[in-house]
């Protein structure tokens, strides 16, 4: 097929379909690196309301650049790969201190950042400073091997540079930001991953190989993605005096500086829970045993058990966090919300 086919009936398309969405509206650099950033791994829904709060907070470069930490992290609380918006502040003081706290808009220069790569460099150049510069992601490779019957696997890195390649080609002129976008909607809206695509809805379906061989549902083709390391832990919620204990996680690794409840490797029994606690310094007045939980990562899954402890005294070894410490100030991972829903309900946290 002729690619460049698809770009008039395409525009057409996202001209009368495009959801309405809080970045789209006034898509400035700023704006835009923001949203692009937050999408990585999730779902539009849950970014709305991230995506509002955040820039009410901090509306600029200089606010973001110069944001506490803490203030930071609570900010993206439950969106999760908390590496992301630290890179996000990394790199506003270089652009603040590099570039005048102008984004630039050369896909070269952004990639320079920390945590813009081709993808993220691509959606801010074209759809904030309309450039020629595709942004290819799964959507986006669904949709072409889709459309072009192409049985490569899609996780070669190959395949990604081919599509950047052959859509720069047919970019229009004075449209970059509206066909980067109307390719990233069609894909998470119509030529759907995971099942079957909506062909009739598909302003594409007439120029479709994947439709006319009747291998649209089977396409893309990617090679399986490697196991997860499954990992067992037991978590305490450990009462005293009206507030709870926290302790921070190493500066590095996975979810690095955070808050979270004290945890210990392996599913405990309460013998072993005491000898943990013991050795912690905490003195266990009562143990409640707490439902089990699930938290999958890209790469681990942590299966989590718990116990709900009233201490004597506090330690000096953990943070004492009380229910507004909780609420506004310390982040807690998504990881335990299980576990800090059931803190909260609990009446004797202040």
């Amino acid at each position: 097929m002729n690619l460049a086919d698809i770009v008039r009936p395409l525009l057409r398309w996202y001209e009368e379909n495009r959801r309405s969405l809080p970045w789209r509206e006034e898509p400035t650099p700023y704006r835009v690196w923001i949203s692009e950033i937050m999408l990585q791994q999730t779902r539009v829904e849950a970014v709305k309301p991230y995506f509002e709060r955040f820039l009410r907070e901090l509306p600029e470069v200089e606010a973001l650049a110069s944001a506490p930490e803490d203030r930071l992290l609570k900010l993206w609380e439950g969106l999760g790969y908390y590496s992301r918006v630290r890179n996000l502040q990394k790199a506003a003081r270089i652009v603040v201190e590099q570039y005048g706290g102008i984004l630039p808009g050369d896909p070269g220069e952004l990639r320079k950042l920390p945590g813009i790569g081709e993808y993220t460099a691509g959606a801010i150049s074209s759809i904030a400073f309309g450039r020629p510069e595709p942004a290819v992601d799964g959507n986006v490779l669904r949709v072409l091997a889709r459309l072009t019957a192409d049985e490569r696997d899609i996780r070669d890195p190959a395949a990604k540079r081919l599509a950047a390649e052959n859509l720069r080609g047919i970019y229009p002129a004075g449209r970059s930001g509206d066909f980067t976008q109307a390719l990233m909607e069609l894909g998470a809206t119509v030529c759907l991953p995971n099942g079957a695509p909506l062909c009739e809805r598909c302003p594409l379906s007439s120029l479709c190989e994947g439709l006319k061989t009747g291998r649209a549902e089977a396409l893309p083709t990617a090679s399986p993605k490697p196991a997860r390391r499954r990992e067992e832990k037991t978590v305490f919620l450990i009462l005293c005096g009206g507030k709870a204990a926290l302790q921070k996680r190493p500066e590095t690794g996975l979810l690095a500086g955070m808050w979270e409840f004290p945890c210990a490797p392996g599913t405990l029994s309460e013998e072993e829970a005491r000898l943990i606690l013991s050795g912690w310094g905490v003195s266990a007045q009562g143990m409640e045993p707490l439902p089990g939980a699930k938290h999958v990562f890209t790469h681990v899954e942590w299966q989590m058990s718990g116990y709900l402890v009233k201490s004597e005294f506090m330690t000096k070894n953990f943070f004492w966090a009380d229910r507004e410490d909780l609420g506004s100030r310390c982040a807690v991972p998504s990881a335990y919300k299980k576990f800090l829903k059931i803190l909260q309900s609990r009446c004797e946290l202040c």
